[in-house]
């Protein structure tokens, strides 16, 4: 990834980030596993929960899910969006971390 912004909603395989050099990832971290497990790459990016992350990243995010619900209509990002409280706490912010 090398520009803009991802919202994974479903799991993430290994090795998540590699080759990272810019952008930005929000991955759906339900059950931990995800920051647990190491299941991205630590070298390539930094994971941040979303209760530590600036508001306007917070607001970005659930905007960025509006915007997929509405144009895809996706029953997943709206039960997401209806419980938001709860659901937001799941995410992981993931940033790029300089390359040499």
């Amino acid at each position: 990834m090398t520009g803009g912004v991802v919202a994974v909603l479903g799991r993430a395989g290994m090795n998540f980030g590699a080759g990272m050099t810019g952008g930005l990832a929000w991955v759906y971290d339900a059950d931990g596993s995800f920051i647990k497990k190491r299941r991205y790459h630590p070298e390539f990016a930094d994971a941040e929960a979303f209760s530590v992350v600036p508001p306007e990243a917070q607001d970005s995010l659930k905007t960025l899910l509006e915007v997929h619900a509405e144009r895809s209509l996706s029953g997943l990002a709206k039960a997401m969006l209806a419980d938001w409280e709860n659901k937001a706490q799941a995410f992981v912010r993931l940033t790029p971390k300089p390359q040499a």
